[in-house]
């Protein structure tokens, strides 16, 4: 009976879906998180007539036919790109992305990794680093005797000292953005890696060629919502039990099957 197998893809689909929410509402504090979605295709179907078939002598044609579906199957979790909410926190390096775009760090093995999460640090040699110890590119180093930092909405990071009226400009922050922002690779840590499907990155200043600007001392807070997950919590599960029920029924007519004498 294919109803047994079709429910038990609904509920592999409806469980996978659930996996997605918990993970969205484990996340619904993490700097500068984006909410996936599940999402779903149909199955291949099994053609029992097929529509368009000529269905006698004179040419009648069948405008349907007959078509049986075989279940649902994962068709891809998308990141929802959305700009979320922007809290101040005061902190020097605190920098949150107005707009589109991701930081760029080297990572350990060499190659580019990408992040939105703007929490920032010092290392001991004065570079910035990410949270992890990952150098911010371009490379930025503070002097140990810099009084204070300031960060302009274009990127540029300037070093203010007691022995000095004018700061001095240490560099110049660029974001990264991305054709297909959606086909980068989440690796854990709010990083992400290039992909054939995300395309090349572009790199350019804050506030140039769309990309969006800086705003020290705010980060940004996970687009989450946790009510729409909630809700969507509670359809995944009535789906599975509706599935659950199917298999159910399916399991009774084939006991009524196996005691017809």
């Amino acid at each position: 009976m294919r109803a047994l197998k079709i429910a038990a893809t609904g509920m592999s689909a409806q469980q996978m879906r659930v996996e997605v929410i918990s993970n969205n509402l484990a996340n619904m504090n993490t700097t500068g998180y984006n909410a996936r979605r599940a999402e779903f295709a149909d199955l291949h179907y099994q053609q029992a007539t097929r529509p368009g078939t000529i269905n006698a002598a004179d040419g009648t044609v069948l405008p349907t036919g007959v078509q049986l579906g075989l279940g649902v199957r994962p068709a891809s979790v998308t990141v929802q790109l959305s700009q979320g909410s922007l809290a101040a926190t005061g902190g020097d390096l605190d920098m949150a992305i107005e707009g589109s775009g991701y930081f760029e760090v080297t990572l350990p093995s060499g190659i580019s990794g990408y992040t939105r999460d703007g929490g920032l640090k010092r290392s001991a040699d004065g570079l910035i680093v990410t949270s992890d110890g990952y150098p911010v590119v371009p490379d930025i180093t503070i002097p140990s005797d810099a009084r204070s930092i300031s960060i302009n909405a274009e990127g540029e990071v300037y070093a203010y000292f007691n022995d000095r009226v004018q700061p001095e400009l240490l560099g110049q922050f660029t974001l990264a953005n991305f054709t297909n922002p959606k086909g980068l690779e989440a690796i854990g840590s709010n990083l992400f890696l290039e992909t054939t499907a995300s395309g090349p990155s572009l790199v350019s200043a804050p506030g140039a060629d769309g990309l969006g600007v800086l705003r020290q001392g705010y980060l940004e807070d996970s687009s989450v919502d946790s009510v729409r997950e909630i809700t969507e919590l509670i359809e995944a599960q009535r789906g599975y039990e509706m599935n659950a029920k199917v298999i159910s029924a399916a399991d009774q007519m084939l006991g009524a099957t196996t005691q017809i004498r």
